[in-house]
């Protein structure tokens, strides 16, 4: 089952007088429970590529299909809401919010979804359990490693239980230690059934996909199974 289409997409930003060409015509399709590695060096248009996949920003050309629906010309409204529900985001900086503790932070995006506090909380406790955390859930960010930060960022975006998660360089302030530990919760997602795309330069990191897809220049350049 296909989860998410891209058509023939452009991303063209005016500096000026000048155009950037970001991505220059990415087709590619991601089945669900697929786990795809998104590699390319510096300037490659990785993030741009997965900025657009996660729905916080849109082509300038081109189609993009999220469970079948072309989100291309949905309003921020729309794109917020599938944001919250359809898309788990795990950044390499974790973005986690300093005066909250692990349990809060990890409850807010239900909050945007109107939950009602107890079952926020009841859900979050859940799943900093099951990354490991329940005896550091009243601990704010500064109090934690930055291995328990990132557990912290797993379970938040797993809270409104997405189809897809979306890793962006997840590793890429670890040790290699936790680093591993990292990419073993998210093996052990993909073996659940989440649908799970990695953005990385690390090629080492690509071992657990089943996909690997090489940009350079706004371009797909590769693609390996």
């Amino acid at each position: 089952m296909e989860v998410l289409k891209l058509e023939d997409v452009y991303k063209i930003y005016s500096l000026g007088e000048e155009k950037l060409s970001a991505i220059n015509g990415i087709s590619l399709s991601i089945q669900k429970g697929d786990f795809i590695a998104l590699m390319g060096p510096s300037g490659s248009g990785k993030s741009t590529a997965m900025n657009l996949v996660g729905c916080l920003d849109t082509a300038t050309k081109g189609n993009i299909f999220l469970q079948g629906k072309n989100i291309q010309n949905f309003h921020e409204s729309e794109l917020a809401q599938i944001r919250g529900k359809q898309i788990g985001f795990i950044f390499q900086t974790f973005n986690l919010i300093p005066s909250l503790d692990a349990l809060e932070n990890v409850a807010l995006p239900m909050t945007f979804q109107n939950i009602p506090r107890k079952h926020r909380i009841k859900k979050a406790k859940e799943l900093l359990e099951q990354v490991g955390l329940g005896e550091r859930m009243y601990h704010l960010p500064n109090q934690l490693s930055g291995g328990q930060r990132q557990r912290v960022a797993i379970a938040r975006a797993l809270i409104n239980d997405p189809e897809i998660i979306l890793a962006d360089e997840p590793t890429g302030n670890l040790d290699t230690k936790t680093g591993e530990e990292i990419m073993d919760i998210l093996k052990d997602l993909n073996k659940k059934g989440k649908t799970i795309i990695l953005v990385t330069h690390n090629s080492d990191l690509t071992k657990a996909a089943n996909k690997i897809i090489i940009l350079k220049d706004g371009k797909i350049i590769g693609a390996e199974k």
